[in-house]
């Protein structure tokens, strides 16, 4: 099979063995590959991949169709449309995963519509309302609202009964995000909180935070017993704080990646996605993201594109 191979800070398409399905395993025949910052930098050698994983081949997104089954898979079979998020090795023509382990792709989607929905709704789900205990009614900031999993959680928020509200360093990025549910924008200035307060009352509840590290504003828009939630580091990766408004107004701070995941996480996760998010789909209360299509002989310039762009959405390779 072809597969992108990291060299020296860059990638080449090259040749691999297919890989054969364990007993519990499906393998994919992979029809389209979302991208992710997270790539770029596994390329760069700034992200590698989980210990036990193929640290050559990047790619955390993929939609395809089962191909081959193992002797002991039970719950999918051949020819079923799937889409998925894994620690690594998507960049190939093939893939192999526990038969739990993908989400179930929705009928009126193709592949490369699916390719753009399980790391940016996953994510944003669980940092919105797994992890960050977002209610029917509250207030949420997402930072930024722009990035595909920014207007993921714009989706959630909305469809599920809170109030998200968003910024960007560049506020025109924003304007996706409006015609996806934001009530309204904030600008990233020393006046950030006293926007949050002037809008709700007493803060949000919950910030969903990719940027980072500045948050000496950002704490004071997040109400009583509020949550930052972080999943990325954008602006920096380290910070000073001070800890007293965290003991004063009973703050909370949680953090997490879904690629370092165990397996278990994963299956739960894809469980919880085929159980509350896909119905959303179905209905089309969630819609999927905006996306750029490049080949996947064009991977290279599908990096440049995400690198260089200020374009408001997901970029994707077709097989």
């Amino acid at each position: 099979m072809q597969a992108w191979q990291i060299n020296d800070g860059t990638m080449a398409l090259g040749s691999f063995d297919t890989p054969e399905p364990a007993p519990d395993q499906v393998r994919i025949r992979v029809r389209a590959v979302g991208i992710n910052r997270a790539d770029i930098l596994q390329v760069k050698g700034m992200y590698p991949a989980p210990t036990g994983f193929d640290q050559r081949v990047p790619g955390l997104e993929y939609a395809g169709e089962v191909e081959a089954v193992g002797s002991k898979v039970t719950h999918r079979q051949v020819g079923d449309r799937v889409m998925g998020l894994i620690p690594s090795g998507a960049y190939a023509e093939y893939l192999v995963v526990h038969e739990d382990e993908p989400l179930t792709l929705p009928d009126n989607l193709d592949f490369a519509t699916g390719a753009t929905i399980p790391e940016a709704f996953l994510t944003a789900y669980r940092a919105l309302f797994l992890d960050g205990g977002l209610q029917p009614g509250q207030w949420c900031l997402i930072r930024p609202a722009s990035a595909g999993v920014g207007l993921a959680g714009t989706q959630l928020a909305a469809a599920l009964g809170a109030r998200p509200l968003g910024s960007s360093r560049n506020p025109a990025n924003l304007r996706t995000a409006e015609g996806m549910g934001l009530v309204a924008t904030v600008t990233e200035d020393d006046t950030l909180a006293e926007q949050l307060k002037s809008i709700t009352g007493d803060g949000v509840a919950v910030i969903m935070d990719m940027v980072g590290p500045d948050w000496s504003q950002v704490l004071k828009g997040l109400r009583t017993e509020g949550t930052l939630s972080l999943v990325g580091v954008l602006g920096g990766a380290q910070t000073m704080m001070d800890l007293r408004p965290f003991l004063q107004r009973r703050l909370k701070i949680t953090a997490m990646t879904m690629r370092s995941q165990t397996l278990d996480r994963r299956i739960a996760m894809a469980g919880l996605f085929n159980d509350r998010l896909a119905p959303l789909f179905a209905a089309e209360r969630l819609r999927p993201l905006p996306m750029e299509t490049f080949a996947f002989a064009d991977a290279l310039d599908a990096h440049r594109h995400m690198v260089e762009d200020d374009f408001s959405g997901k970029r994707v390779l077709v097989l």
